[in-house]
């Protein structure tokens, strides 16, 4: 460790910008979102930008395969910059300098004062940020420049920084950067070292393929073809009706293929192609020329029953076709045509066999094959199956074995490249995997889930997840640091009793060199390959991450879950069981998953915020609490569906004379415009009921209205998503407790059912008028009579109606609980939602039960009048009597007056048969009523007017007063508080 201990030094700008972030002020709008990045990096890590402890190892060099790949882009490279005082410097995959070539003797001076020298380490966490550490962090190209450097030593310098990946695995093997002082820097620089990078990697690829030709010209010297299989007919002529094996059985091949190359102890595989045939492959070592060392994987297909492209030549003796069977000869037996075959079949896979030595002058060469076009770069050397060939079949081994058989060369590759065939294959299948299995619900607990589900033993061995509590919520997640609390939401372990430090709904808060913290502050995924050597991981609970460790866990990445430029929180995987660490390609991987996951959790948070914004307006625009009244005792419940909240209402609206008004209603549709519509319509019904309109009226007035507004007419443009509400049902009764008659009427709304005293359910045949919105059409009432203790049960379709149930059958159930004697209105709804509703319903659902009461004749007062100013006097003393009898002589005065005026007006400007009733519910009741459909009307009257003040002493003395129509003329009506 050498220590470095430099001045403060201002040169290069962005001085104040950096103070400030070592005094932990917010500087993004001053400083690059990379630079940004690699800064909080380094201060995680612990960084002193005045202080630096560099690494010096000694004698660092590249694999031979990267240096030939190396040697002459930098040859040429440097002659591009002879004239520039400009240095090239050549880094291994951990950041350590190899080389470093070019620049003048005053750059190279500087450089080496700040130990940017071969052997000592430009790493990020070593030395902060630069070229070369933080090209390898960020895994892309980097610029940096003056005081963007972290440490104050490096800030006169300007670089430019590339990694340089293997081309078949995609692992960083090498960084190129180009170093010069900052005056002299330039952007530009990124490309050119970027190209460099890219010649480096193009050498790569041809020495790779250069290898697969050498090992291909092996194979056909050693006339590799005949050898290593049971013995079988030379030829077989074609059959007649042709055919050649199809698309996915060669695919099948292929990919099997891969797997044998990769696979070290294995000789023999034995498959079912999609086309029913057999096939069994032969995995042969190879060694070149130049002593490249290679498998050669040959194929034979056995057609079988289902053989469309062979068939046995014609013999008398033969026997029925049998699948042929693939065995390796044994040591002592010779390999080649000549060796015996028996008709056991060989296993799936077996262990290798001595291979006969490669030998160029026993066999004539193989026929040239041609290649195979691959989809991907070359990572193998694939042959096309040659076509049959039309021969007489010979004398001799006639038993059938291996009849319907052709063998060709299939693939030759390294074991390496066939490994690394296989872990794409296997990447792509996790991806597809992935986008079909993550986020299929809208919601956010179980999205993490999924996530953890598929991830767990095909990825990592431990999957954790954890969120802010404002993502659950469906909020707008505020910015997450090192310190934000999280909350751990889904686990996923290989072993059924992990070690973790939290469970699921614990509180986590990491400290801020963990990886998971570093990910949340950085925005950018962390890779741990070796756990025991993280001391950040391991800070967060030493004592119990080191029985952690002990237990098996030991490599770790974590990616931040970001979507839409947000952060929402953090997921680790972790790796045990499987021996082999996480590496780069596993680091590209976990990031897919973890931003295909992201989408599916923000979209999840947004259908949650949405949610419960329409669940939160749709409350608020219930009932909240009973309406006072004593005509039914109310019992209701509202259930939002789990897909989003509907337009489901229901109302119990007092009316005039005691009355009561019951409602439900339902407006088609889910979110918020379905509850902002259902507020609107609630909202009319009370107006409406409030002019104490029939029934029918009512309905005829609501349905003007949810056509207007089905057209759009104040509500929303055409092209709005919100615009058109497609319709609405509506059921609408009114119940009068003193002649217990009820009057109900309905449109396009399921029937309701009346429970009698005695326990019989009857669903009332209603005629069933149009949706809300349709126009047209009347709306016609039904009136019956309830019994006292009846009960009146009105619903939305979806308490009786849903895909898996159709309506008939949910009344006929609903009928069954129904049938209860002397069931309170409150235990009959829980009964009717613990029968009818599933765990999950598919849609809202309002239930509203009514028990009728019955205002008995002591109650009521009534007097028929004729049209006699006389009878005013009259009226008086009878009012002062009863109210005397029903024990309220404190509201005689009072109520006297109010006949007096309503009976006067009445015979003075009204016709027909008068009726004065006096009704004691929870108020005292006045009634007048006449034979007229004239309504009075309140004004002011002047001074010198000698009338006109009746009607204003009456609102003046009363709590409320109105009028109400009926068949036969009108009524008038007033309402005093109890004392």
């Amino acid at each position: 460790m050498i220590p470095l201990s430099v001045a403060w030094d201002d040169i290069g700008g962005l001085v104040d910008a950096h103070e400030r972030f070592l005094a932990g002020s917010p500087v993004e709008s001053d400083v690059r979102d990379s630079v940004l990045d690699s800064w909080k990096r380094c201060r995680s890590v612990g960084l002193e930008p005045h202080r630096l402890l560099v690494r010096y190892t000694a004698d660092v060099a590249l694999d031979d395969r990267l240096q030939r790949a190396v040697d002459p882009v930098l040859t040429e490279l440097s002659a591009s910059l002879a004239d520039v005082g400009m240095t090239i410097a050549l880094c291994d995959g951990q950041g350590r300098m190899v080389q470093r070539l070019g620049g003048d003797r005053q750059l190279c001076e500087r450089l080496d004062a700040v130990q940017f020298a071969p052997g000592f380490d430009a790493s990020e966490q070593v030395v902060g940020t630069n070229g070369i550490g933080t090209a390898l962090a960020e895994r892309g190209p980097v610029y940096v420049v003056g005081r963007e450097h972290f440490a104050d030593c490096l800030q006169p310098f300007a670089c430019a920084g590339a990694p340089v990946r293997d081309p078949l695995s995609g692992r960083i093997e090498a960084v190129l950067d180009l170093t010069c002082l900052r005056d002299q820097g330039d952007p530009a620089m990124v490309g050119m070292v970027r190209e460099a990078a890219r010649d480096i990697e193009a050498r790569l690829l041809e020495q790779a393929t250069e290898r697969e030709h050498a090992l291909l010209a092996a194979y056909r010297r050693a006339d590799g073809h005949a050898r290593g299989w049971p013995k079988q007919p030379e030829h077989l002529p074609p059959a007649p009706y042709g055919g050649a094996l199809g698309r996915l059985d060669l695919a099948v091949l292929r990919e099997k293929a891969e797997e044998l190359i990769a696979s070290p102890h294995r000789t023999l595989d034995q498959i079912t192609l999609p086309s029913g045939r057999t096939a069994t492959l032969l995995r042969r070592q190879v060694r070149g020329a130049a002593g490249e060392s290679g498998v050669a994987v040959e194929a034979r297909v056995l057609g079988g029953p289902r053989l469309s492209h062979l068939r046995p030549a014609p013999s008398d003796t033969q026997p029925p076709p049998t699948h042929a069977a693939a065995r390796t000869p044994a040591p002592s037996e010779p390999a080649g045509p000549s060796a015996p075959s028996g008709p056991t079949t060989a296993p799936a896979s077996v262990p290798p066999q001595p291979l006969p030595a490669p030998r160029s002058t026993q066999a004539p060469p193989a026929p040239e094959p041609q290649p195979w076009p691959a989809p991907n770069a070359v990572t193998h050397t694939a042959v096309t199956p040659p076509s049959p060939v039309t021969r007489p079949a010979p004398d001799g081994d006639r038993d059938g074995e291996g009849d319907g058989a052709e063998g060709w060369l299939l693939l030759v590759g390294e074991p390496g490249v066939g490994r690394l065939a296989m872990l794409a294959r296997r990447r792509l299948g996790l991806l597809h995997d992935a986008s079909v299995r993550i986020g299929t619900t809208l919601d956010v607990t179980r999205t993490a889930e999924e996530l953890a589900e598929v991830t767990v033993d095909r990825f990592a061995d431990f999957v954790a997840v954890d969120l802010p509590d404002s993502v659950l919520r469906g909020e707008e997640p505020e910015a997450l640091g090192g310190r934000t609390a999280l909350r751990r939401v889904a686990i996923r372990a290989v072993r059924e009793d992990p070690y973790n430090l939290y469970d699921v709904g614990d509180l986590v808060e990491y400290v801020p060199s963990t990886p998971q913290a570093r990910s949340l502050e950085t925005r950018q995924s962390v890779l741990e390959p070796v756990l025991a050597e993280a001391g950040g991981w391991i800070a967060q609970d030493p004592e119990r991450l080191e029985q952690v460790l002990a237990a098996g866990i030991h490599s770790l990445i974590t990616v931040p879950l970001r979507a839409r430029g947000t952060t929402l929180g953090v997921v680790s995987f972790y790796r045990s069981l499987q021996p082999a660490s996480f590496e780069d390609d596993d680091l590209s991987l976990a990031q897919e998953l973890a931003c295909r996951a992201a989408i599916c959790i923000d979209n999840a948070r947004r259908f949650t915020r949405e949610h419960n914004t329409a669940l939160t307006l749709q409350r608020s625009l219930l009932p909240r609490g009973r309406a006072e009244q004593s005509a039914v005792e109310v019992a209701y419940r509202y259930l939002p569906a789990q897909a989003g909240v509907g337009g489901d209402w229901f109302d119990v609206i007092p009316l005039s004379g005691a009355r009561v008004a019951l409602v439900v209603g339902d407006v088609v549709g889910h979110g918020l415009h379905a509850a902002a519509t259902m507020g609107r319509l609630r909202t009319a019904v009370h107006n409406f009921a409030s002019l104490d309109l029939p029934p029918d009226d009512v309905l005829t007035h609501l349905d003007d209205l949810v056509g207007r507004l089905d057209r759009g007419e104040g509500w929303a443009a055409e092209s709005s998503p919100d615009c058109g509400i497609v319709g609405a049902t509506c059921l609408y009764a009114v119940y009068d407790p003193v002649s217990r008659r009820c009057t109900l009427t309905r449109a396009g709304h399921p029937q309701p059912a009346v429970v009698a005293p005695d326990g019989t359910v009857e669903f009332l045949d209603l005629p069933s008028g149009p949706p809300l919105g349709l126009g047209g059409m009347p709306f016609e009432t039904v009136e019956l009579e309830l019994a006292e203790g009846s009960q009146l049960v009105l619903y939305t379709d979806g308490l009786v109606e849903d895909r898996h149930r159709d309506i008939d059958t949910g009344l006929d159930k609903l009928r069954a609980v129904l049938a209860c004697v002397d069931r309170p209105p409150e235990e009959t709804c829980e009964a009717v939602l613990d029968a009818l509703l599933p765990a999950r319903p598919g849609d809202d659902v309002a239930l509203l039960v009514a028990r009728t009461h019955t205002l008995g004749a002591d109650r009521v007062a009534q007097w028929d009048l004729p049209s006699d100013p006389a009878v005013v006097s009259r009226a008086r003393v009878a009012v002062t009597e009863r109210l005397a009898a029903w024990h309220l002589a404190e509201l005689a005065f009072t109520t006297e007056l109010i006949a007096s005026e309503l009976v006067t007006n009445a015979i003075r400007h009204a016709t027909g048969p008068l009726q004065l009733r006096l009704l004691r519910d929870r108020a005292l009741i006045c009634e007048v009523s006449d034979g007229s459909s004239t309504s009075p009307r309140l004004r002011r009257a002047c001074t010198e007017d000698e009338g006109g003040r009746g009607l204003f002493l009456v609102a003046q003395l009363t709590e409320r007063w109105g009028t109400r129509y009926t068949p036969e003329g009108k009524v008038i009506w007033a309402e005093q508080p109890l004392p």
